[in-house]
């Protein structure tokens, strides 16, 4: 098997965790958890796996400033960024058309920026049973994340039948994908244990993405051609990416290839995982006072419980009196609300966005 490569996808908006994460620097450029930003932290976690000279990542034109920073390890043609965002099947056929150009038959890892991973020993034994998986056959190889609550707010992934076993790991058939489910529906795919979560980490060799593209998505697959024109020629990618990327269609690869192909198998991860899709998912990866609050930076809590309060710039933030609140700080923007409410930021930064001025604080 030849050597794999990495793609890490970095271009995400990371609405919920305004107001430290803005557009230019959003949830992945942040370290949200621990001391590094997530993306440096990913990095850091493939290196196991793959020469740095293989691992790459795609990203906004908005965030490749901060990108660049935070990924001086990489060489700086391996940061590659979209001039506008068409969603993560444009994202996968430019990774592929990238590894493509290096190694035709390339084993590729396409990988979020933003989860939080402790378990860099179990990450690399799965991620390694997934490249040999993928290099076995003509399979698009997901890792699965087993569930531990009946979340709403992930897709899932029911598995079949065993289709093989790599490095002493199962991996299963897909029978289907399905979107983020109802409560109830949820729980009865909690309770099947059948399902797992889909995390959006996929392995594939370039023949396989390629042809699943030119099989289900033929408008992407055409649109990308001249990509891939140019990265045979070795030109400058930069000027092809700003002429055809406005005229990809902006669709999921989970809708794009996922969802319509057969050849679709699936990892049990072994590893901890988590999203942390928004502020409160922060307090479990820190320590807490007696009453269960989480601070961070000068901040401190009187009579109140299950608070987070986050402040930046040596600037004192204090909480009396109140439980289960967000209170996040920034030298520009300050949020306070209701823990259960952490899911309805992206409808009040609409109306942030009509203020004279909004897009300085977006």
């Amino acid at each position: 098997m030849s050597q794999p490569f990495i793609v890490i996808i970095a271009g995400g908006k990371g609405e919920r965790f305004w107001p430290q994460s803005r557009a230019a620097k959003p949830k992945h450029l942040l370290p949200v958890v621990g001391e590094k930003p997530l993306l440096a932290q990913t990095i850091d976690r493939v290196k196991a796996l793959a020469p740095k000279k293989n691992i790459f990542v795609i990203t906004s034109a908005v965030q490749e400033k901060a990108v660049r920073a935070a990924c001086k390890a990489l060489p700086p043609a391996n940061i590659i960024a979209e001039p506008v965002g068409r969603d993560t099947a444009a994202a996968v056929g430019l990774a592929a058309a990238i590894v493509g150009a290096r190694d035709p038959r390339g084993v590729l890892a396409v990988l979020p920026a933003d989860h939080v991973i402790h378990d860099g020993k179990a990450y690399t034994a799965d991620l390694k049973a997934a490249f040999a998986a993928a290099a076995a056959d003509d399979v698009m190889v997901t890792i699965g994340i087993t569930p531990t609550e009946p979340a709403t707010g992930f897709g899932y992934i029911q598995r079949g039948e065993e289709w093989g076993r790599f490095a002493r790991r199962p991996v299963y058939r897909v029978k289907r994908f399905v979107e983020k489910p109802k409560l109830e529906i949820a729980q009865g795919y909690l309770a099947s244990g059948d399902y797992s979560w889909n995390a959006g980490m996929f392995v594939w060799s370039v023949p396989v993405v390629e042809k699943a593209l030119a099989q289900h998505a033929p408008e992407l697959d055409a649109a990308l051609r001249p990509i891939r024109t140019a990265l045979a020629r070795k030109r400058p990618l930069a000027g092809v990416l700003k002429k055809v990327y406005p005229t990809l269609p902006k669709i999921s690869v989970d809708y794009a290839l996922l969802e319509k192909s057969t050849n679709v198998v699936m990892l049990p991860s072994s590893f901890d995982w988590d999203d942390v899709g928004a502020w409160p998912a922060v307090c479990k990866h820190f320590k807490s006072d007696v009453a269960g609050n989480v601070s961070r930076g000068l901040a401190l809590v009187e009579q109140g419980s299950n608070n987070l309060v986050f402040s930046e710039g040596g600037h004192l933030v204090t909480v009396l009196g109140v439980d289960d609140l967000i209170v996040v700080h920034t030298p520009d923007a300050t949020l306070v609300c209701p823990k259960s409410k952490s899911q309805d930021i992206k409808a009040l930064l609409k109306r942030v966005e009509v203020l004279k001025g909004g897009s300085k604080w977006l």
